[in-house]
């Protein structure tokens, strides 16, 4: 997750903030992934680099969401124990509003061959088959299916079962790029959809 004030979460959806500074110890994040950012949705990390504040420029700032580098480092040094220097160095955050919703980078390819279909069921089966709670992958996906965006409590209690395993099941299934999750339940993606599109349904939707 990625905590930004609620001032910057205009910029950040419309792409006017770019950038963000952060006095880490070490990098918290990783270029190529994307991190969760209550409550506008997710944010994809480009880049990230070490560089020192007096490298900061005012257009650097500007992209942060501040007037110029005088009130980044106003702010920056709001959260530190220690004076800042022009010397401290810091982490340089390069990222992108990555929409709604979190998924996996094959989540939005349906083009599925038999190959890869094949795949996700012998995967699936290998879970349902692990699970002391019995077959569930289907079942889940036609659930989220047939109620998208519905809170995880709700979308458990449907198929009595606890919040937090059910929370932890659908997980599994986002990494295989079949589900995404939003600030506020679940709902398919397209790779999950072309590939529920080819399993008959097993069990009536709820």
């Amino acid at each position: 997750m990625l905590l930004f004030q609620s001032r910057f979460h205009e910029g950040l959806v419309s792409g006017a903030v770019t950038l963000t500074f952060r006095l880490w110890p070490k990098a918290r994040v990783k270029p190529g992934s994307r991190y969760r950012c209550h409550p506008i949705g997710v944010l994809v990390v480009d880049a990230v680099e070490r560089v020192r504040i007096a490298e900061i420029t005012d257009c650097d700032a500007g992209l942060a969401g501040f007037s110029d580098s005088g009130a980044l480092l106003n702010y920056l040094q709001s959260f530190s124990k220690t004076r800042l220097s022009g010397s401290t160095e810091i982490f340089k955050v390069t990222l992108h509003y990555g929409g709604e919703g979190d998924f996996v980078q094959c989540a939005f390819d349906a083009a599925l061959t038999d190959e890869a279909s094949s795949a996700l069921s012998t995967r699936l089966a290998r879970m349902d088959s692990s699970s002391p709670n019995g077959p569930w992958t289907q079942e889940t996906l036609r659930l989220i299916e047939t109620h998208p965006r519905i809170a995880a409590s709700r979308l458990a209690a449907k198929v009595e079962r606890e919040t937090k395993p059910f929370k932890a099941d659908v997980v599994k299934l986002k990494k295989l790029g079949l589900t995404q999750s939003f600030e506020v339940g679940y709902d398919l993606t397209p790779r999950g959809r072309a590939f529920l599109g080819r399993i008959p349904s097993r069990k009536k939707n709820r």
